[in-house]
């Protein structure tokens, strides 16, 4: 099966007078869902459970995603926000493992702002 969609990369940007802030830049890629499972729900002490998918997507990286691999923190995939609990690089490929629903409130709803490219446009 084929992919293709934002995958959410975390950067640290300087916003003047020595004040940093973290923001996430996505980009998009091509690719291929390369472990296709059913999803599994991960037992809580929440009166609902999390859903958590067993999945695996290997991109096609350009440049920016094999130099920023460590920074990825989410993939959108069916139109939801996947959390990626781990890269594997294997040039010119990355595999990421996605697990939970991507959640803002992880890291704190004021530490970010969104910016989208695609990875065309920075590789001219």
């Amino acid at each position: 099966m084929r992919f293709y969609g934002a995958v959410g990369f975390e950067e640290t940007v300087n916003a003047g007078r020595g004040v940093f802030i973290t923001e996430i830049v996505e980009r998009t890629y091509y690719g291929d869902v390369i472990r296709w499972s059913s999803r599994r729900i991960a037992e809580t002490q929440q009166q609902n459970d999390d859903i958590r998918m067993n999945n695996s997507i290997s991109i096609l990286a350009d440049a920016y995603a094999s130099k920023n691999y460590h920074q990825i923190k989410y993939v959108v995939w069916d139109g939801v926000k996947w959390n990626v609990t781990s890269v594997t690089v294997g040039r010119p490929r990355l595999t990421l493992e996605l697990g939970n629903v991507y959640s803002v409130q992880e890291v704190g709803d004021d530490d970010y702002e969104s910016t989208e490219s695609t990875a065309s446009e920075d590789e001219g």
